[in-house]
């Protein structure tokens, strides 16, 4: 294993499209060109990029290597954004708190007459 870390690798947008396509299920190789467009080369390069980094794991079925995710490096990034979450989520309250109130401002126009029923 290099030393690549698994920030460092899914900092390509290729390679987070792949680690999305592989969220779903296992795929072989071919899978993974097809779905992202891109050449065979290229995604092998890739896949060696994720490999390296810890984020996914490769076994041979017949003449097909299958990729499929290690979640063991995501638990971790998951564990160090934890934190982070706190300051957030704290954001997002405050935006919805402004939100409710803007909400508040606007319902204090007179409401249109229902239709009959």
């Amino acid at each position: 294993m290099s030393d690549a870390s698994p920030w460092t690798a899914l900092a390509d947008p290729n390679r987070r499209a792949i680690v999305a396509l592989l969220l779903e299920r296992p795929r072989p190789v071919g899978e993974i060109v097809e779905a992202c467009g891109l050449s065979q080369p290229s995604t092998s390069k890739h896949l060696r990029v994720l490999r390296d980094a810890g984020l996914v794991r490769v076994r041979q079925d017949a003449q097909r290597r299958v990729y499929a995710l290690d979640p063991a490096p995501i638990a971790e990034l998951d564990a160090w954004l934890s934190p982070y979450r706190k300051l957030w989520n704290e954001s997002l309250d405050a935006l919805g708190r402004r939100l409710d109130g803007a909400a508040g401002e606007s319902s204090d126009q007179p409401d249109e007459p229902s239709p009959k029923d």
